[in-house]
């Protein structure tokens, strides 16, 4: 029996406006991948990222090129060698892990040494603004543990200053989403320093980061849009010290498997981290986290309506995936 595709665009609004060093956006835009065979389904999510040249269209028709091989029973080894990394293998991916403990009545976490998953903590995300506003922010969520800051902009040491004198208690990442330049990156890697900052993001572009070979890490740095799949990591050595694997990036759970794995043999700190998207979209990057160095999967708290059955979040702790929701 040939499988049966579905490929459908939705949008979740965002509560409030995201805000980044890129851009503002209010929805969340997905795409859902649903693949059913033999009476089950599996499902699988994708956030398409305008920063890696992607776009709803683009991904869909990505996507509906697969059809026949999806069809035709193509599984996960081969849909990593038909298909470059990024959104559409990530739907595709996750689909077919789904729909693989469907079938077999074996969850994900077994197949993949996830036994007995934990709850985990995650980051939440504080959007780009001006310092006072980012100091409202982080008040409203000083009890949280751990606070994700976007900056990168020309006032990031008043950013600094105003969220760790706001939330003095937690833990705080930033991320600067390329936003830094080589002119300033010295002053404001010791400014994080001396505020205590636990790690820093992408604080450069991805490609012209070899100043970072050179200079001082007095917090450690964390390659993000510098790396997508284990073949990346490689060059990174030296640059960055730890690495954010996300499933979008990747192309889907088998690839963040293995980069997750190579990155641990290199020495780098994994964090795990999201796009924008839904709950459907962050329960396997939940088990791909069970022993990551920083998680950050808080894409659904962001959100103004979620999909239901959704992820239990208990203030900043997520649980892993109810079945019913994926794997």
């Amino acid at each position: 029996m040939a499988r049966v595709i579905s490929v459908e665009a939705e949008r979740f609004p965002i509560a409030g406006t995201f805000t980044i060093s890129r851009g503002s956006k209010t929805e969340a835009e997905v795409i859902t991948v649903t693949i059913g065979e033999h009476g089950h389904t599996g499902r699988g999510e994708c956030v398409p990222y305008k920063r890696y040249g992607e776009t709803m269209e683009g991904v869909h028709a990505a996507i509906e090129a697969m059809r026949d091989q999806i069809a035709g029973g193509i599984d996960r080894a081969a849909l990593l060698a038909a298909m470059p990394a990024g959104a559409a293998r990530n739907a595709i991916d996750c689909a077919l892990w789904d729909l693989e403990a469907k079938l077999s009545g074996r969850p994900v976490t077994d197949t993949i040494g996830a036994a007995s998953p934990k709850a985990l903590e995650t980051a939440y995300t504080l959007s780009l603004a001006e310092p006072e506003a980012m100091a409202a922010q982080a008040r409203a969520n000083a009890s949280r543990p751990l606070l994700k800051v976007k900056v990168g902009g020309d006032d990031d040491m008043a950013r600094i200053r105003a969220v760790t004198e706001a939330a003095p208690q937690s833990r705080i990442i930033l991320d600067a989403n390329e936003g830094w330049t080589d002119t300033n990156i010295v002053e404001n890697l010791a400014f994080a320093a001396e505020h205590r900052i636990a790690l820093i993001e992408q604080p450069l572009p991805a490609g012209r980061d070899g100043i970072l070979r050179e200079i001082a890490h007095p917090v450690p740095i964390c390659a993000d849009e510098s790396v997508h799949e284990a073949r990346n990591l490689e060059a990174l050595v030296g640059l960055y010290d730890a690495v954010n694997i996300k499933l979008d990036k990747s192309g889907g759970l088998t690839e963040a498997l293995s980069l997750r794995d190579r990155a641990r043999e290199l020495g780098f700190g994994i964090m795990v981290g999201c796009m924008v998207g839904t709950s459907l979209a962050m329960a396997p990057a939940v088990l791909l986290a069970q022993d990551a160095d920083f998680v950050d999967l808080d894409g659904p708290l962001l959100l103004a309506r979620d999909r239901d059955p959704g992820l239990i979040y208990q203030g900043s702790l997520v649980s892993p995936p109810d079945r019913m929701l994926w794997g």
